[in-house]
């Protein structure tokens, strides 16, 4: 008998073009060559932080990410299956969102051949499915709702179906699993302390060891209330540089990440240019091989923060979406001077230089 849960879980079953499949082929997808000034900085940034991106699977990332191979540039089919392990490479990589399960569900299996195309300090982010995090049911080609998600916050569905198979698959190398919530909508919004409680109760009875970090797109549900909820209940929040939010300072201070007792890592999810919607964005900064809006205030303030995390020995997980400056690849660079350095002019020489 097929339970309500799994019903819903089919139904969110929409895959995006990227990550779409774990079976080999013949194409071959080899590093790039690492710009030396590059491979200086990643030896000097702290082993707490971990940098990275969001998803894999770009070919105009060839040259930056990727050899180029001939006359073509990789497919997203060949990058999706093939072009883990070259961008696990890369020296300052050391974490990538992995967002084909918010979309469903993987088992076991399929996460472990992803943990073993990595080094062993790698770490995976992990997005939770959306059939957990969403309250309605949408349709995949408009988005528009379609009825209330008897899933919504079901822990029996989050443990069985993502918890489990992705602590068991990816061993050690399992980041903060990431509870994405999408804009909750008037009614529930309309008694922040229930919602924020109903939440945060849904960590308190998942399995323990892994960290679950929660991402919200409602600016009133950051405040040290929910944070403080999270807390008791064995989750953090990973804040969102995103257009529906306040900047990531003000975030960091609404949810007690500044406090000097603060001592749980630090998640941060770099993923939309303020002033665009996704779809604008992906047309304005295609094929993301080069920095098209360059965001300097989020860049400076991630790396304060970074900075003052791994000082405190905290672990730092943060990573980029094309759609934040253009190319996820050039902001991890430019990032990680940044919190290494510490003043842009400084790091904009030392990514540019020759010797």
């Amino acid at each position: 008998m097929i339970s309500p849960w799994q019903q819903t879980f089919s139904f969110f079953r929409t895959m995006p073009p990227e990550q779409l499949s774990l079976f080999p082929d013949a194409d071959a997808v080899d590093p790039a060559a690492v710009d030396p000034a590059v491979a200086r900085i990643a030896a000097v940034l702290p082993p707490r932080i971990h940098l990275g991106t969001s998803s894999w699977s770009f070919p105009g990332w060839t040259g930056l990410v990727y050899a180029p191979q001939g006359v073509r540039l990789p497919t997203e089919q060949s990058l999706a299956r093939k072009g883990l392990a070259a961008y696990a490479a890369h020296p300052l990589f050391r974490t990538v969102s992995l967002d084909r399960t918010f979309y469903a569900p993987l088992s076991a299996d399929e996460f472990a051949r992803y943990a073993a195309q990595v080094p062993a300090h790698f770490r995976f982010v992990v997005k939770a499915p959306a059939a957990i995090t969403d309250p309605a049911i949408r349709r995949p080609a408009s988005g528009e709702t379609s009825g209330e998600n008897p899933s919504f916050l079901d822990a029996t569905a989050a443990a069985a179906a993502f918890v489990r198979p992705a602590v068991a698959g990816l061993g050690h190398r399992a980041g903060p699993l990431v509870f994405q919530f999408p804009p909750l909508g008037r009614r529930l919004l309309a008694d922040i302390p229930r919602l924020a409680a109903r939440i945060a109760a849904l960590f308190a009875v998942l399995p323990r060891g892994p960290l679950y970090a929660v991402e919200i797109r409602d600016p009133d549900l950051a405040c040290p209330a929910f944070a403080d909820l999270l807390a008791r209940a064995g989750a953090v929040p990973c804040l969102a540089v995103h257009a529906r939010m306040p900047p990531v300072t003000e975030q960091a201070e609404r949810l007690g990440l500044l406090r000097p007792e603060c001592r749980h890592p630090l998640v941060v999810r770099w993923n939309l240019h303020a002033g665009h919607d996704y779809e604008a964005a992906k047309a304005a900064y295609f094929p993301f091989n080069r920095l098209v809006e360059e965001d300097t205030a989020s860049r400076a303030a991630l790396a304060r923060l970074a900075r003052a995390a791994a000082a405190s020995d905290r672990d730092v997980f943060i990573t980029i979406n094309n759609k934040a400056e253009g190319s996820a690849p050039v902001s991890v660079e430019k990032l990680a001077a940044a919190i290494v350095i510490g003043t842009t002019p400084t790091s904009e020489r030392l990514l540019t230089s020759t010797d």
